[in-house]
């Protein structure tokens, strides 16, 4: 029988799982380092970037360069993630540039698992479960918030202007997600 921390580190969806029809794909997305980051906002003025994660920038709003993505979630909280082969590197990086300022920087990354929705149909398979307005005038490129997808809390952004969006949630939350994204997909199979 595998011990808690191996089942912890196990994906919550293999890659295998990848699911799609015309207009529309469903891909989990593999293991990422994630930090929770609570920063005054002067102080995030202030830095302006930390360790390549730009971090000023108005609330319910994301960035993405280089493999890293940020969003700020709250006037105080923000969420980092970036491909897991760099995340020693990062959190030596992150932990140096906030050296100095009041702050809490926590890896999440083994809480959550993150899910790709790409295609001209992603935005009508989403509303199924979530209450947000997805047109592209409201939640246009760049639009990152928490929200609900069925009955999952989920982290949804939306990284450019083609249809395409991550949803990030619990890690325990995943297979839910996934089942309840297929079964809106039905209609597009």
């Amino acid at each position: 029988m595998a011990d808690s921390v191996t089942l912890a580190l196990e994906p919550a969806l293999p890659a295998a799982a990848q699911w799609h029809a015309e207009g529309v794909a469903i891909t989990p997305l593999g293991p990422s380092a994630r930090w929770s980051l609570r920063l005054p906002e002067a102080a995030a003025e202030r830095l302006q970037r930390v360790a390549g994660f730009r971090i000023a920038m108005e609330i319910n709003r994301s960035t993405c360069e280089n493999d890293k993505l940020a969003t700020r979630l709250g006037p105080d909280e923000w969420l980092l993630c970036a491909p897991q082969n760099a995340a020693a590197e990062l959190e030596r990086l992150l932990t140096a540039a906030l050296n100095g300022a009041p702050h809490a920087l926590v890896d999440v990354g083994h809480r959550y698992a993150a899910l790709a929705i790409e295609g001209r149909h992603a935005p009508t398979l989403l509303a199924a479960g979530c209450p947000l307005d997805l047109h592209p005038g409201t939640f246009g490129a760049g639009a990152a918030t928490r929200t609900l997808l069925g009955k999952a809390e989920i982290i949804l952004w939306r990284l450019h202007d083609a249809p395409a969006y991550r949803v990030e949630c619990g890690h325990s939350f995943a297979p839910y997600v996934y089942a309840f994204l297929r079964e809106a997909a039905r209609e597009f199979a």
